[in-house]
């Protein structure tokens, strides 16, 4: 995996979100991952963009299983899960509100695509919805239905826009309202290097994604099946192996040191303990 996670890149490349067409294929990649998952009949309780891997040749895997729990029992498929996360501190605003609820109703599959949606505003928005709010009140906002959004010319209001950029007021990664912004930019691609770092516009279907996948109902969700198919994706015309390692530059996959290190072995594992010590992998599932 040798662009290491999602939110690896975007610790250190994509500090503000990801342009649009890359989530598009981490999405995908995801989805894919998510339907083989729930057609196995696991639950996988963890996904987030730190649990998202990234191959040279730009394969998208699934990390993070020691959360996952299998809906199998006793040679046959429950209906719902009972069972609260074991590892779930870290998780927390990424978790459902059906989750975090722990009531008899239990909850599903359905449970990961609303961690999808949350990992969508991750990608776009270069941090975490509810990651600075107190548990108890994140819980709160959930379970009273308040949905994150992606930041934008849509979501921002123009005013906020025209302010010199501070993450302070975008730190919830919740929406105050429709903004009513008249620039345009398309798939999200910043205005310009200077400016408000939101001074940009998603693409209509990608709201609809994010919001579908967010839906306080989960019996309003998708499968992951069916949001394969959303009209989102169409703007996927590549393989990912063309397009991520040319949409995700200037990054450059670990791989492609190989050629520069040095032939005595003990001094390529001292330079290998460098590199190493470098990587963020303190919110990593080994």
């Amino acid at each position: 995996m040798a662009y290491g996670s999602a939110r690896d890149l975007i610790c250190s490349h994509f500090a503000d979100g990801m342009t649009e067409l890359t989530i598009a294929y981490l999405l995908l990649g995801i989805l894919r991952a998510l339907e083989y998952i729930h057609h196995m009949g696991y639950v996988h309780r963890s996904v987030k963009a730190s649990h998202v891997l990234i191959s040279a040749d730009g394969q998208v895997c699934m990390s993070g299983l020691r959360s996952i729990f299998s809906l199998i029992r006793h040679g046959q498929r429950a209906r719902v899960v009972h069972d609260f996360p074991q590892y779930s501190v870290k998780v927390l605003p990424w978790l459902s509100p059906e989750v975090l609820q722990q009531n008899l109703e239990g909850y599903d599959f359905r449970s990961d695509i609303y961690s999808l949606g949350i990992t969508a505003c991750e990608l776009a928005n270069g941090h975490v919805p509810f990651k600075d709010m107190p548990a108890t009140q994140m819980l709160l906002e959930k379970l009273n239905g308040t949905v994150p959004c992606l930041l934008d010319t849509t979501t921002i209001p123009p005013e906020e826009l025209s302010m010199t950029p501070s993450r302070s007021g975008a730190d919830s990664g919740i929406c105050e309202g429709p903004g009513a912004g008249s620039v345009r930019h398309s798939n999200g691609e910043p205005a310009s290097s200077s400016g408000h770092p939101y001074n940009r516009t998603f693409s209509p279907h990608f709201h609809a994604f994010v919001e579908l996948c967010l839906q306080r109902d989960p019996e309003k969700r998708p499968s992951a099946t069916t949001l394969t198919g959303h009209p989102f994706f169409k703007q996927i015309k590549r393989r990912p192996s063309e397009a991520l390692p040319e949409l995700l530059r200037p990054v450059t996959p670990i791989t492609n040191f190989e050629g520069t290190q040095p032939q005595d072995p003990h001094s390529g594992l001292a330079s290998l303990e460098s590199g190493l010590s470098h990587l963020e992998v303190d919110d990593w599932d080994f």
